[in-house]
This record gives C-alpha cells, sequence and structure tokens, in this order.
C-alpha cells in the first residue's frame, strides 16, 4: 500500500454476483468493524446491479484488513476483488 492508499477507509469490491444488495454487501464487511456504508452500484436505468460497489468502513486499519481479507475471497461463485478506492477519473472535458 502506498501512502495515498493508507488515508483512505473506501474499498472498491469489484466482480459482485448481480444479486448482491447494500445490505449483504454490508454483512460480507460487518466483522472487520462499523461499516459506515455500504453502495452497489445499480445501472441508473433497469436498476440492475452493475457487479461492483463500494465499502466505507469507520477506520483505516479496519479498511486494511478487509481488503486484505476479503480480495479474491468466492462469493456465490464468483471470487471478489477488494481493494482501496481511487478518485473517479473525469472521461473528458467539454
Amino acid at each position: 500500500m502506498d501512502q495515498s492508499e493508507e488515508s483512505s477507509n473506501k474499498l472498491y469490491v469489484g466482480n459482485l454476483p448481480y444479486g448482491v444488495t447494500n445490505d449483504s454487501l454490508k454483512d460480507m464487511f460487518v466483522s472487520f468493524g462499523e461499516v459506515v456504508e455500504a453502495v452497489v452500484i445499480t445501472d441508473k436505468f433497469s436498476g440492475r446491479s452493475k457487479g461492483f460497489g463500494f465499502i466505507t468502513m469507520d477506520n483505516v486499519d479496519n479498511a486494511g484488513k478487509a481488503a486484505e481479507d476479503m480480495n479474491g475471497k468466492e462469493v456465490e461463485g464468483r471470487n471478489i476483488v477488494v481493494n482501496f478506492a481511487r478518485p473517479m477519473k473525469k472521461k473528458f472535458d467539454r
């Protein structure tokens, strides 16, 4: 982990099964500490999961432990990807 990653307590969770909800995502991470927010990203038109989401933990240490333990874990037949979230980049400026 580099310095910028250590300053965040927000995690990216990818390769999620499409049936995962905000609540079930939170339940996956609650054993690592307080989950401040759990959000599965959905398509704005269909409402269907896009297969990824974000977890915000109460502190950096809990986020690091969760990322370490959960990355690669199998959930409903899929190996999820968990790492520190990076700021969203602009695709282009007009």
